[in-house]
């Protein structure tokens, strides 16, 4: 009798179509800076924080300093898509500014726009939502996760239609690069969408930008779930040492003393460990393991510790920059006037096209 031997298969691992796409244009970017034009932003809701950090912000000077074309966006009036006021907006305005010049954002190679100062971009608006239909616009998926964590009873039209202003935002400049992460996706598809019909039937003037992915980790906010500016659980960049010190040491962990890194099973204490891994350029497990049975607190310590230190130049140039507003705000002036341009050229090219609107 001959016996039979099975050998196990391990399935191919396969890399999502869209990661695939993001890598190909990292490798083009890099090639070539000079044939890209970025679009991407922050809404002024509140101060900007470690998640921001780590997952964007420092992508966009990595990006300036390759010599790409980057445009940052402070949308103002897209405030307004999940509140009734937009409380504290040049408070926030402001922090915006100073949080992207003392990380490396220069004015001179990258501009910073607002919504409410380019009327051409807005007035693009209204051609673009022409173009999509109302179940497209509500079937959107990231548009449904803002709605289930809207602070209101009932959303506005301006939160259904945000995805077709995003299209604006970036179409206005002819952006064809945007950094997002998995989540925002489903926006950007809908922009290439715009972009195509818009070019089917009036003719070959918009790029369908590209997604840029950011293979940033998910940093948790001190409640254990998502970091956020609106959620009050987040650690602001412009916090000072102390103010650090007291939101980590108020973070959730959970009751095994021995700390590990294990995302799946301890989110809370593992998001901790890799926000010190992060700030120490070290791997999150020997950070874990240096811990070891030190618990919580040796934990908070360490990682109070690294993100002060770490943060402790920028922050010496945040105060700085701040001792000047009046410099700080001529940046976003001179980032409007830029923007204007560029938002009026693409203006009256779509009027060209469309023929009746000139």
């Amino acid at each position: 009798m001959t016996a039979t031997v099975t050998t196990a298969v391990t399935p191919a691992v396969t890399t999502p179509p869209a990661e695939l796409r993001s890598a190909g244009l990292e490798h083009r970017i890099a090639q070539d800076p000079g044939r890209f034009r970025v679009l991407t932003g922050d809404r002024p809701t509140g101060p900007l924080h470690l998640g921001h950090y780590f997952g964007t912000l420092r992508n966009r000077v990595r990006l300036q300093d390759l010599g790409v074309d980057v445009m940052i966006l402070i949308p103002d009036y897209q405030v307004l898509t999940d509140r009734d006021t937009a409380e504290r907006l040049g408070e926030y305005t402001d922090g915006l500014l100073l949080d992207h010049l003392a990380l490396g954002i220069d004015p001179a190679r990258s501009t910073v726009f607002n919504h409410s100062a380019v009327p051409a971009l807005n007035q693009l608006l209204l051609p673009f939502l022409s173009l999509v239909s109302v179940a497209e616009l509500s079937r959107n998926p990231t548009v449904k996760d803002e709605i289930a964590h809207s602070r209101q009873s009932a959303v506005s039209g301006l939160m259904l239609t945000y995805p077709v202003h995003q299209a604006a935002d970036i179409l206005s400049c002819k952006g064809n690069v945007v950094p997002v992460g998995q989540d925002q996706l489903p926006h950007l598809e809908l922009t290439r969408t715009i972009a195509r019909r818009f070019n089917e039937r009036y003719g070959n003037l918009f790029p369908e930008p590209d997604a840029l992915l950011s293979a940033a980790p998910l940093l948790l906010g001190t409640d254990g779930t998502k970091m956020s500016k609106s959620r009050a659980n987040s650690i602001p960049l412009g916090a000072t040492a102390d103010e650090t010190a007291r939101l980590i040491k108020g973070a959730t962990t959970d009751a095994d003393r021995h700390i590990t890194y294990d995302p799946d099973t301890r989110p809370g204490v593992s998001s901790l460990v890799l926000l010190a891994a992060l700030c120490l350029e070290r791997d999150p497990h020997e950070v874990a393991a240096e811990i070891g049975s030190g618990g919580a607190a040796a934990l908070k310590r360490t990682v109070t510790d690294a993100v002060n230190s770490h943060l402790a130049p920028y922050r010496a140039r945040r105060v700085a920059y701040a001792a000047d507003l009046t410099y700080v705000r001529s940046v976003l002036r001179t980032g409007n006037e830029r923007a204007n341009a560029l938002a009026e050229t693409t203006l009256e090219e779509v009027r060209e096209v469309m023929s009746t609107f000139r």
